[in-house]
């Protein structure tokens, strides 16, 4: 029963992704840790480790029929990512999972409130 409720996870952040493109840290890292009981470390390591397929295929192809992809844009910060995640990785491995649940709490807070009050 346990493996039906990974894929209702990934339906809803599917959904969640594909309607307003955020799911991965919004919806399966928290719930990895409340509902499913993994640590900030386990949560994180999964949903970067669920990306490398290519997940989004399907809302890409559907975006790129709307002419809504900016490939260039894309390529350059998929660049980015690659080197980013990397760094960031490196760090959070070696802090605390308390530390880096806070500072993963943090973000969500201020992106959340930066959405709510921009203009």
């Amino acid at each position: 029963m346990l493996h039906i409720g990974y894929v209702i996870l990934g339906l809803l952040a599917g959904i969640l992704s594909g309607l307003v493109g955020i799911g991965g840290g919004i919806l399966i890292i928290p719930a990895l840790v409340y509902v499913f009981k993994f640590t900030q470390h386990q949560a994180q390591g999964t949903t970067l480790a669920l990306m490398l397929p290519p997940i989004g295929l399907l809302a890409v192809w559907t975006y790129y029929k709307w002419g809504y992809i900016q490939w260039l844009p894309a390529g350059l910060i998929c660049l980015g990512f690659l080197f980013g995640g990397w760094i960031g990785a490196r760090f959070a491995v070696s802090i605390p999972k308390e530390t880096l649940s806070k500072i993963f709490g943090v973000v969500l807070v201020l992106v959340g409130v930066y959405m709510i009050i921009k203009k």
